[in-house]
C-alpha cells in the first residue's frame, strides 16, 4: 500500500474546463486526485467552430490530461469511461477497469446535442461537440464546394452551394460567419467553374432574435453584421423536416422547403448519460434536457460528497434562471468544489457558490463581434479584439496559445485557411457527390486500382 492510499479520495468524471480545473486546483491538496475521461485530452470547444471551418487543426485547441497533470504528484489520470456510479459504495464503475473507490465524487461530463425528439436527423445535419465532429463538418463543407466545382446541373450546383444553419445562438451565429468568410475570401480565385462568393448561407433561428441571451440590442447588431456580409437570417422560423437534399422550414403558416446539400445543426444541448445515471442513483432532480438540480454548494441534494459542475449541472441559486454552459462558469465551479473539499478535510466550511460573471462574448467574424459587460456593451473590432484575447487567455499550454495566436495573426493578414484539409472518407464522400453517369466508368478504374493496392 503507498503512502497515497490513506489519504481523502477524490474522483473527477470529465476533463473539460470543469474537471480539469477542480483537479488542477488540488495539486497541493491533502487528496488523492483520480480524473477519469473517455479521452485522453482537453479539448478547447469553444474554438470547434474554427477547425469545423479551417482556420485552426484539432492539436491548436487539444491538449493531453497527463501532458497537463504530469507535475501532479497526486493526480493520476484513467482513460476509460464511466457506465455506472454506487454511492451506497462509493464507488464508479468504469467499462474496462476495476470499480474506483472515492470519498468525493465530481462529475463534470458536459452535454451533447440536442435534436428534440428528431435524433434521426443526426446524420443529416451533424452538430459540433467533439473533434471528430469539427472534422466531419470541415470535410461536408469544403466536399460542398468540390462538388459543385464539378456539378453539370444548375439547380443541383445551386445547392451544393448552399448551407443551413439551424440554430442562431454563439455557435450558429460563429459558422454562418465563418463559412461567409471561406466563401467571400478563403475560397477566392481557388476554382475555375465555380464563384464561391455565390454561396448562400442560412441561418435559422426559432426565436424572434439571434443570441437570445444577449440584450436585443446586441442581436440586433449581430444579424445587421451578417446580412452585411450575405447571410440570410430567418427568424421566428421552426425546422420540421430535414432530409439530405433539403429543410423544411415553417415561419407563421407559410411553409418552405430550402435546396441545400449541407445543413449543420446548432439549435441545442442535451445532458449527458451521466445526468440520468446520476438521477437513477441519488434521486435527484433533472431539469427539462437532463441536466442535475444542484443545491447552493453543487453537491447533490442528499449526497453531500457528489458534486455535478460544468455543463451537466443546473444551478439555479444566482437569478432566475440556470448559470449559462460557458467555459468561465465551469473554471469557477470547478476552483470552488476543489476549495470546499480542502475546506471540509480541515474541519471548515466555505459559504455557497457566487459566480462572479465579467461578461459574455461572441464572435461573428474577423473584426466583428459583441460583448456585453453589464457596464458597457460593445460590438465590432473592439469586441472582436477584445474576444481574440479572452480565449487565447483560456487556452491551457502556452504552446497552443502560441500557435493560435500566430495562426490567427498569418489568418488574418492573408485571408487563408491553411487547416482546409477533406480527410477521412473522402473517396466515398466524393464519389456520392457525382451525379453524372459519364463518370462511372472512371469511378470503376478507380476502385479497381484502390483494390490492388
Amino acid at each position: 500500500m503507498n503512502q497515497l492510499s490513506q489519504k481523502h479520495q477524490v474522483v473527477i468524471i470529465g476533463g473539460g474546463f470543469a474537471g480539469l480545473n477542480t483537479a488542477k486546483a488540488l495539486k497541493y491538496a491533502p487528496v488523492e486526485v483520480t480524473l477519469i475521461d473517455k479521452r485522453n485530452f482537453h479539448l478547447f470547444q469553444p474554438l470547434l467552430y474554427q477547425v469545423a471551418t479551417g482556420t485552426l487543426s484539432p492539436a491548436d485547441i487539444s491538449t493531453p490530461l497527463r501532458l497537463v497533470l504530469r507535475k501532479h504528484q497526486n493526480t493520476q489520470v484513467i482513460l476509460d469511461e464511466v457506465i455506472d456510479i454506487n454511492p451506497t459504495q462509493q464507488q464508479v464503475i468504469l467499462n474496462d477497469h476495476p470499480p474506483v473507490p472515492y470519498n468525493t465524487l465530481i462529475v463534470a461530463t458536459g452535454v451533447s446535442h440536442h435534436y428534440f425528439g428528431n435524433d434521426h436527423w443526426q446524420p443529416l445535419a451533424p452538430g459540433l461537440k467533439t473533434i471528430e465532429d469539427a472534422v466531419n463538418m470541415r470535410r461536408q463543407i469544403f466536399a460542398a464546394f468540390e462538388a459543385a466545382e464539378k456539378e453539370l446541373d444548375p439547380e443541383q450546383q445551386k445547392a451544393w452551394l448552399t448551407f443551413v444553419i439551424v440554430g442562431g445562438g454563439p455557435t450558429g451565429v460563429e459558422l454562418a460567419g465563418a463559412i461567409t468568410e471561406i466563401a467571400n475570401s478563403s475560397l477566392k480565385g481557388d476554382f475555375r467553374r465555380i464563384d464561391p462568393s455565390e454561396a448562400k448561407i442560412i441561418l435559422i433561428e426559432g426565436l424572434d432574435r439571434l443570441l437570445p441571451p444577449y440584450t436585443p440590442d446586441l442581436s440586433a447588431k449581430a444579424e445587421e453584421t451578417l446580412a452585411n456580409r450575405g447571410v440570410t437570417v430567418m427568424t421566428k422560423a421552426m425546422v420540421t423536416d430535414i432530409q439530405a437534399d433539403r429543410v423544411t422550414v415553417k415561419v407563421g403558416e407559410d411553409v418552405q422547403q430550402i435546396s441545400a446539400k449541407t445543413i449543420l445543426w446548432a439549435a441545442g444541448v442535451k445532458a449527458s448519460k451521466m445526468g440520468e445515471i446520476i438521477a437513477q442513483r441519488t434521486q435527484a432532480k433533472l431539469d427539462r434536457v437532463g441536466r442535475v438540480m444542484v443545491e447552493s454548494d453543487l453537491s447533490v441534494a442528499g449526497y453531500p460528497n457528489v458534486f455535478v459542475i460544468g455543463d451537466l449541472a443546473n444551478f439555479m441559486h444566482q437569478g432566475d434562471k440556470p448559470l449559462p454552459g460557458v467555459a468561465p462558469v465551469a473554471v469557477q465551479e470547478g476552483k470552488y468544489v476543489a476549495k470546499l473539499i480542502t475546506k471540509r478535510i480541515n474541519g471548515e466550511s466555505l459559504e455557497p457558490f457566487v459566480y462572479s460573471d465579467a461578461g459574455s462574448l461572441a464572435v461573428i467574424g474577423q473584426n466583428a463581434a459583441v460583448a456585453d459587460f453589464k457596464f458597457v456593451r460593445l460590438s465590432g473590432f473592439i469586441a472582436w479584439f477584445i474576444w481574440v484575447w479572452a480565449h487565447i487567455y483560456y487556452l491551457i499550454e502556452f504552446d497552443n496559445k502560441l500557435i493560435v495566436m500566430f495562426e490567427w495573426a498569418w489568418n488574418y493578414f492573408t485571408k487563408g485557411r491553411g487547416a482546409r484539409l477533406i480527410t477521412g472518407e473522402a473517396s466515398s464522400d466524393l464519389a456520392s457527390m457525382i451525379p453524372d453517369t459519364s463518370y462511372e466508368p472512371t469511378l470503376n478504374k478507380m476502385e479497381q486500382a484502390t483494390a490492388k493496392v
